[in-house]
C-alpha cells in the first residue's frame, strides 16, 4: 500500500470519527456507540422528514456513512498528492 492510500484511510477514518462526534455531541452515550447511534439518528431524520419507508430509510443512511467515508479519501489522498508534488 503506496502512502497516498495510507493518507487518504487516515483521513477517512478522522473525518467519519469527526462527524460522528458531531452527531453525538452533548449526548450521554458511551464512545463505543457513537457509530450506532449516529446511523439510527440520521435513518431517523431520512425517515421522518421524508415519510418514507424504514427499510429506505436504512439503506440511505448507511449509503450516506458509505459516500462521505470515500469523499474523505478521495480528499485525503488528494492533499497528499499536493503536498508530495505528485499532483
Amino acid at each position: 500500500m503506496n502512502n497516498r492510500k495510507i493518507a487518504g484511510i487516515i483521513t477517512a477514518v478522522i473525518g467519519m470519527s469527526a462527524i460522528m462526534a458531531f452527531f453525538n455531541a452533548g449526548m450521554s452515550v458511551p464512545v463505543l456507540r457513537w457509530p450506532l447511534e449516529a446511523y439510527l439518528g440520521v435513518a431517523f431524520t431520512i425517515a421522518w422528514l421524508t415519510r418514507m419507508p424504514s427499510w429506505l430509510a436504512y439503506v440511505l443512511a448507511a449509503l450516506i456513512f458509505v459516500l462521505i467515508a470515500f469523499a474523505f479519501y478521495k480528499l485525503g489522498s488528494w492533499i497528499y498528492g499536493l503536498v508530495a508534488g505528485k499532483g
